[in-house]
């Protein structure tokens, strides 16, 4: 890193967003090793076979007593302070027409951004819910100004935890440089949470505070709204961590759970072997995890994915962490939810198309989360 020149400007960000806690030499000297193979450092070793059809459950029906029970319980200790919520609003601000997808305005009859719709589901809860984003070096200034200038509901509850930050590589292993001849820096992903928790102080207030668990969800995926009846499942199941997957639909691929050397796991599919069949099993995860606060301080050791980007028009290597993991090493329960109609937990707007194409059952979902 020394024998590298840097701007001033991205010099400062490296140091601000902690990219001395990413081991760049060691990744650079693993994908050098590769020789133009970067994705057999992630594949995924061992037995690995599809998982029991049975292996997620589901909610009880909401009219039944044990639905209500449930209900009942994780209203409780959600009133007691118990749950806290992450909103992943971090990465590259690229893929939705290069803004901070957070302070987008969603053109709903509220003139509503995807961070107001998140943290309204917190704040109807009172005070009890305390809440962090999970920013990075491309969105946090400005969704730090946005608390401050326009602030959502529930504001003064929120904290943020920038990700982590790190430069491009070449698939050779070298600094990856713009066509301006400067290193280009990128968000680290979402497995950065339990650290960047940790920097920001979060986890230590939590902790102080009498939080046990935390809900974490993408900020473009209006659907995963604090639910008590799902929190009640998660705490009965005595698992530490609870994941959300839904019906696949489409072209939908994403990460599942597999058996790997006879324990449940959740994988990305980007890991599995050549050939398993992934797309046979009809359910994918829609990144929404019931995590408890003991599984994310424990110290983890975290597999660095090469993910293959275009840059420029040119290839380049940036290594991420997933928060799916956890499920490695945690006992974890796995949880299937609707993705239909108003009560959808999983509609996700990663482009702006998916908000005009889903506008309607957007309304309709978020006009039912209010009563």
């Amino acid at each position: 890193m020394k024998a590298i020149d840097l701007p001033d400007d991205l010099a400062k960000t490296l140091t601000r967003f902690h990219a001395e806690r990413i081991p760049l030499e060691s990744l650079r000297r693993r994908l050098r090793e590769a020789a133009g193979s970067p994705e057999s450092l992630h594949r995924i070793e061992g037995h690995i076979t599809p998982p029991p059809a049975d292996c997620a459950v589901s909610a009880p029906d909401a009219d039944t007593d044990e639905a209500r029970q449930l209900a009942a319980e994780g209203a409780e200790a959600i009133r007691r302070g118990e749950l806290a919520v992450v909103v992943l609003a971090g990465g590259m601000a690229t893929r939705y027409g290069s803004v901070v997808k957070a302070l987008a305005p969603l053109n709903t009859p509220g003139d509503e951004r995807f961070l107001d719709v998140k943290l309204a589901d917190v704040a109807r809860w009172s005070g009890s819910v305390r809440a962090a984003l999970m920013t990075s070096f491309a969105t946090h200034d400005l969704i730090a100004a946005a608390l401050v200038d326009e602030p959502p509901p529930g504001a003064e509850l929120v904290t943020l935890a920038p990700q982590f930050v790190s430069l491009r590589l070449t698939p050779e292993g070298e600094i990856f440089l713009t066509d301006e001849g400067v290193p280009s820096p990128y968000a680290t992903g979402h497995g950065d949470l339990p650290q960047a928790l940790a920097a920001a102080g979060t986890l230590a207030a939590w902790r102080a505070a009498g939080v046990r668990t935390v809900l974490v969800s993408n900020v473009d995926n209006l659907g995963a709204t604090i639910d008590p009846t799902l929190y009640a499942m998660h705490r009965r199941s005595g698992a530490q961590v609870s994941v959300e997957l839904v019906e696949k639909q489409g072209g939908d691929r994403g990460g599942l759970p597999v058996l790997h050397d006879g324990r449940l796991v959740l994988a990305e599919a980007f890991r599995l072997p050549a050939g398993f069949p992934d797309r046979e099993f009809p359910l994918f995860n829609t990144n929404t995890l019931w995590i408890d606060l003991d599984a994310i301080e424990a110290q983890h050791p975290w597999t660095w994915c090469a993910a293959r980007k275009t840059v420029e028009g040119r290839d380049a290597i940036q290594f991420e962490r997933l928060i799916g993991e956890l499920t490695w090493w945690f006992e974890t329960r796995y949880l299937h939810v609707t993705r239909e109609g108003a009560a959808s937990r999983f509609l996700p707007i990663k482009e702006y198309d998916d908000l005009e194409r889903n506008y309607d059952a957007l309304v309709a979902m978020i006009t039912a989360q209010r009563g």
